[in-house]
């Protein structure tokens, strides 16, 4: 397996192709944007911001990363790289999204197991997209064989046709834009939490946790349904330090009252349900 530098990137004013030069990339028309000393660039016009500092906090994507590196989500990610070595055809490039790729664990997961699908002979070709520069900057320094951008899944800044599959972990799918950038015969990956996910840590934080349904998911206009998996596992977190980091890598951190919060911060251990979606769905 091989790792093949991502370069269908467009200018995220005009749309035209970007090529590099150097530590920038530039459009035809003249548009310029330089690589961050760490390696990704920042292709999120001020215009097309809805806030200063969008996306997840430099906090939040401190706590995820924790969180993440310490293997709680491990099954999780293994299941992506099964999904995705699947889609690999042999002596040919794969080219994968991240869309909301955080500080890329899921993606550095993906290249961590690229040695044990060196037998087809494939090779990967990586890009990351978040709206936070946070996650973003946090990614690049630690892996360097990606393609890291600053951007919205709204407007994503990548040639259409360009893509073999699209990552949306626990995201905001915007399933236009998805199949914009997929080539014909591309795939979407698309991951949720399903109804029992992280119950507990909703029963101690909201004074009410209603029985929620397994709701039918409705397959996307633009798409066909492939395959859908159901992970289930647990994960039991030692001391108030990965409680909080959980907490803070959930919208609960919104949700959630002071009260919540402080029962939360009050714990020394909770053993919590993973209970995830694994959809993928086939452009049409």
């Amino acid at each position: 397996m091989t790792l093949t530098p991502f370069q269908s990137l467009v200018c995220p004013l005009d749309g035209e192709p970007l090529c590099r030069a150097g530590s920038a990339w530039r459009c035809s028309v003249g548009h310029s944007f330089d690589s961050a000393k760490e390696g990704y660039v920042n292709l999120l016009p001020v215009q097309k911001k809805r806030s200063r500092d969008p996306g997840d906090s430099k906090e939040m994507v401190s706590a995820r990363k924790r969180f993440l590196q310490a293997g709680h989500y491990a099954q999780i990610a293994a299941a992506v790289n099964d999904a995705v070595s699947v889609l690999l055809r042999a002596d040919a490039i794969t080219c994968v999204l991240d869309a909301g790729s955080g500080d890329g664990y899921y993606l550095r997961q993906l290249v961590q197991g690229c040695s044990a699908l060196s037998s087809k002979g494939s090779s990967l070709s990586l890009v990351g997209v978040d709206i936070s520069k946070w996650a973003v900057r946090a990614a690049a320094k630690m892996e360097k064989t990606t393609t890291w951008i600053v951007g919205s899944n709204a407007n994503l800044p990548v040639e259409s046709n360009s893509v073999d599959c699209v990552l949306c972990m626990f995201g905001f799918p915007a399933y236009a834009e998805f199949s914009r950038v997929l080539k014909p015969t591309g795939f979407l990956l698309q991951v949720d939490a399903g109804p029992d996910h992280l119950r507990e840590l909703r029963e101690v934080i909201y004074p009410i946790v209603k029985k929620d349904k397994a709701d039918e998911f409705q397959v996307p206009d633009g798409f066909l349904k492939k395959e859908m998996n159901t992970l289930r596992f647990t994960v039991t977190l030692d001391g108030s330090e990965q409680i909080a980091d959980l907490l803070a890598m959930t919208p609960h951190l919104f949700r959630a009252s002071m009260e919540g919060k402080a029962r939360a911060a009050a714990l020394t251990k909770l053993t919590v349900t993973a209970d995830v979606r694994l959809q993928v769905l086939a452009r049409c």
